[in-house]
């Protein structure tokens, strides 16, 4: 058995996937780095191929017909054979020194009394073009060099979540809570994190930054244009979120705020996309999702249409969206995400 998989969905990624690879190679034998080929059109199976080819003991190449970046994180999920399991897009990569002192402290806590449930590390959005390279850090809100619960949580600030690219979970945790993430969608990255997190009882957090997250291909899904015109599938992610969150009772109370604050941002990202495209029909769409909200849960429907992001997105008329956007472009800049 394998310490950690790592699972790289590809789909025509030959032109950068080569760079992911090689630095996820750098754990040597304690990992399985399973290359999801999602039926790409280019080389991508044929460089997937070629790798586990060279590296028998440590890369799988998967093939499979397209179904979309969760689909493929479902594919390696079902191969995943290491105790902990993480997911690397192909036009990422990670931090050597950093990768390997969160592999020797997996290794360490493995062989002690107590189970893990997440790891968790900073990650640094390699934004292209920009002079300073932000980093995601979690040091002020969580223990370090310990193993910690939900209780010792402290309170996250708006802009700070625990992202994809901060997480690694154990694979048994995620199999136990029946993860599966919907095919053809993207930013399901939301629901790897957000639907596990009422089963997570322990967790860790390293003060490193191992994730490197790359901005600035113009076909990214973050990319605002595009998100708008996949509103459609933000949407379903947006809801299969409060499906999480409202079918839970008896959270702990910091896990619960916390997964309302997450909840607050998404549906705010939602709602705003919705105003930018400037169409009725989304604007519709926007109505239709804080139903369903408001159906799903009242209690929490009121707490967050009555939240300031919730407040800012919905005001009234074409004078408040017009608002909202400028309250957003204010928040885009000081925040640095697109």
């Amino acid at each position: 058995m394998k310490l950690l998989s790592i699972t790289v969905p590809c789909y025509n990624s030959q032109n950068y996937m080569k760079n992911c690879v090689d630095s996820l190679l750098e754990g040597g034998n304690l990992v399985e780095i399973l290359i999801v080929d999602d039926g790409s059109r280019d080389d991508t199976a044929k460089i997937a191929d070629e790798y586990a080819a060279k590296y028998p003991g440590i890369v799988k190449a998967i093939h499979q017909e397209n179904g979309g970046h969760g689909e493929a994180v479902n594919t390696g999920l079902k191969n995943a054979t290491g105790l902990y399991f993480k997911v690397v897009d192909s036009d990422d990569w990670v931090n050597k020194e950093a990768y390997h002192a969160i592999l020797d402290k997996l290794l360490e806590i493995t062989g002690g009394p107590q189970t893990l449930d997440m790891m968790i590390s900073n990650f640094v959005y390699e934004k292209q073009g920009a002079k300073r390279k932000k980093v995601m850090r979690y040091k002020n809100y969580m223990p370090q060099n310990e193993i910690f619960t939900w209780k010792e949580m402290g309170r996250m600030p708006l802009g700070k979540y625990i992202l994809m690219h901060s997480v690694i979970y154990r694979t048994g945790l995620l199999r136990d809570c029946g993860l599966v993430l919907p095919k053809h969608t993207f930013y399901v990255d939301n629901l790897f994190v957000y639907q596990p997190l009422p089963h997570v009882q322990t967790m860790y957090y390293m003060d490193v930054n191992f994730y490197r997250y790359f901005i600035g291909r113009d076909d990214q899904s973050v990319n605002e244009e595009v998100m708008i015109r996949r509103i459609d599938q933000q949407i379903r992610v947006n809801k299969l979120m409060i499906d999480t969150i409202a079918g839970v009772k008896n959270l702990n109370k910091n896990l619960r705020n916390y997964m309302l604050r997450y909840l607050d941002i998404i549906m705010a990202v939602s709602s705003i996309m919705l105003i930018r495209s400037g169409t009725e029909e989304n604007l519709a769409k926007k109505k239709e999702l804080w139903r369903y909200l408001k159906n799903a849960d009242l209690g929490i429907y009121r707490k967050l249409y009555l939240s300031i992001l919730g407040r800012g997105v919905n005001l009234p008329g074409k004078c408040g969206r017009d608002l909202s956007v400028s309250i957003y472009k204010v928040v885009q800049k000081f925040y640095g995400f697109n």
